[in-house]
């Protein structure tokens, strides 16, 4: 995939020089040098109503902003874990049902137009319109509307008071121009070629977008929070085995997951360095209860719960985490991270027992056949299996997994794809099994995306199509209880429900080591996003040479 990388360094350089639409690369000021992600992917989406990837989430992060941004301590109960972001100040209403944001009047759009209460009023609309289809809408329900006071205070009104009703605006309501975006029709957003060009008011600016190959952000110097530190941004998606690569040589300085059986390259590089980091994400393997090819109907093999706690049994869960991660892999233990405040180490998951997974598939009707494949009534017992080429992890999860369900009688074929194509693939319910990643909000209520009834829609990311009334009526309970102990009950009881019900194995809790390039000095990093602080990362002027770097000479301006 980085066969072109020399090209598309010397084009990066020659950018660096002569880009008329952003500051120049490698100044020697305090401010200066430009800083290149390798990304396990390409993004998706990168207007916020769709964004639900995570190279998507880190373009959107930087591009745009909230009105309030949620602290280190990922505190979602109250406003008290929140500092001004759009909004310069807050005010509740006596009731808290409502509350009015005084927004800061000198926050302007990378355009140069000044940010209104108009712009906060359109963006909960087209978050929240079917016509959109935002996967984020199931997180906005208890929102009731958006009025407008003046050009300055936006009013959020609520439906009902609870814990994290401050949280639902602050954290999942991205602004956006209604002066951009509000002519094109809700259900022509997502197609228009204009969305594909941000515009926002975070501290970096979108420059361009050549799909499969680069991403480019530069540093908007007039900022309202002052300009960022690094004049520019490259992401390149690039597979791991290349990524890792590049940033041990210097040609790439940062990768979000490195190879955990390379770090101790890291530990003697004088090139790059680890950067161990928490993670609200836990990776799976999904069956599709419906059938691929006829999307509404029934799957000839996982709409049968006995199968899936079958499949589920086969599995030597700890087994695999110590053969893909030695000492220093995490179990997961049911539908959400262990970092989440309502994590519960304690539930009832499928138990390893290849003995029992046989007597369940017997009794499903699969019988074991010619060659030891199971069969039911003419049907073997085969099925695909999606796994990620952009992790190295899920891949040899993906050959482990068809070992183990090999002994049982399961015939699997694995079908490797690169980041962009199994989204589709998954995001058109084009699947039999994925192995994946959930990256949670780090609210409990950010399980209503992934496991509720809500989550299931065109954009929505509940792309198994779960669905339990009686665990989207727990999870209601759990976003409304203010008592953390409550809490904890009502997302205990939904988890082990959706446990119970066995949509997926629940594999690993993700253990993550990044890697930076030693020239730079990151800020401080949040759990739930790597980059939240990446504007006040840094390139010290005598570490700006990027000829040194890639091992080219610039071109002139």
């Amino acid at each position: 995939m980085r066969s072109t990388f020399v090209a598309i360094a010397a084009a990066i350089l020659a950018t660096a020089c002569s880009s008329k639409d952003g500051p120049p690369s490698g100044g020697t000021g305090a401010n200066g040098g430009t800083m290149i992600y390798d990304a396990p992917a390409d993004a998706v989406d990168v207007f916020p109503p769709y964004v639900g990837d995570l190279v998507g989430r880190f373009v959107q992060d930087l591009v745009y902003e909230r009105l309030a941004e949620i602290g280190p301590e990922l505190q979602t109960v109250g406003d008290k874990g929140f500092a001004p972001l759009l909004a310069k100040s807050w005010t509740w209403a006596p009731d808290s049902l409502s509350i009015a944001f005084s927004l800061d009047p000198r926050a302007r759009f990378h355009d140069g137009k000044p940010v209104t209460a108009n712009d906060v009023r359109f963006s909960f609309k087209i978050f929240t319109d079917p016509k959109v289809g935002s996967p984020v809408a199931p997180l906005l329900t208890n929102l009731d509307s958006v009025s407008v006071r003046d050009s300055l205070t936006p009013v959020v009104w609520f439906k009902k008071r609870t814990p994290e009703q401050f949280y639902d605006v602050a954290y999942q309501l991205v602004i956006v121009p209604e002066h951009v975006y509000g002519s094109i029709p809700a259900d022509q957003l997502h197609t228009s070629e204009i969305t594909r060009r941000p515009v926002g008011t975070g501290r970096f600016r979108f420059a361009k977008w050549d799909a499969g190959v680069r991403i480019e952000l530069i540093a908007d110097t007039a900022n309202y929070h002052g300009r960022p530190k690094l004049d520019r941004i490259i992401i390149t998606p690039t597979a791991p085995a290349a990524a890792a690569t590049q940033v041990l040589s210097g040609a790439a300085d940062f990768m979000d997951v490195f190879p955990l059986d390379q770090v101790p390259k890291l530990d003697s590089s004088s090139v790059a360095r680890p950067m161990p980091q928490p993670q609200f994400a836990y990776a799976f393997m999904g069956m599709n209860p419906y059938d691929p090819k006829a999307k509404n109907t029934a799957h000839p093999i996982f709409s049968d719960r006995r199968v899936r706690r079958a499949l589920s049994m086969s599995v030597d869960r700890v087994g695999m985490l110590h053969n893909v991660f030695g000492e220093k892999g995490r179990l997961a233990h049911g539908p959400f991270p262990m970092v989440l405040s309502v994590a519960d180490s304690t539930l009832r998951v499928p138990p390893f027992d290849t003995v029992a997974a046989k007597a369940l598939l017997d009794s499903a009707g699969w019988r074991v056949g010619a060659g030891g494949v199971r069969m039911k009534n003419g049907r073997p017992l085969r099925f695909g299996l999606l796994v990620p080429t952009s992790s190295s992890q899920r891949l040899r999860y993906g050959v482990l997994l068809q070992d183990q369900f090999r002994k049982i009688g399961a015939q699997v074929d694995l079908d490797q794809l690169d980041g962009g194509a199994m989204q589709s693939r998954v995001t058109g319910y084009d699947f039999d099994a994925v192995v994946t990643a959930y990256h949670p909000d780090p609210s409990p209520s950010g399980s209503k995306q992934n496991w509720s009834t809500a989550g299931i829609g065109p954009a929505g990311q509940n792309f198994l199509r779960y669905s339990n009334r009686d665990v989207d009526a727990l999870l209601d309970s759990m976003s409304s209880a203010f008592d953390p102990a409550r809490m904890k009950s009502y997302a205990s009881r939904a988890y082990q429900k959706i446990i119970d019900d066995a949509p997926a194995v629940w594999l690993y809790d993700f253990v993550v080591v990044s890697a930076v390039n030693r020239r730079l000095e990151p800020a401080p990093m949040r759990a739930d996003e790597w980059w939240a602080n990446l504007a006040d990362w840094s390139i010290p002027p005598d570490k700006r040479i990027d000829r040194d770097r890639i091992g080219l000479t610039p071109a002139k301006p």
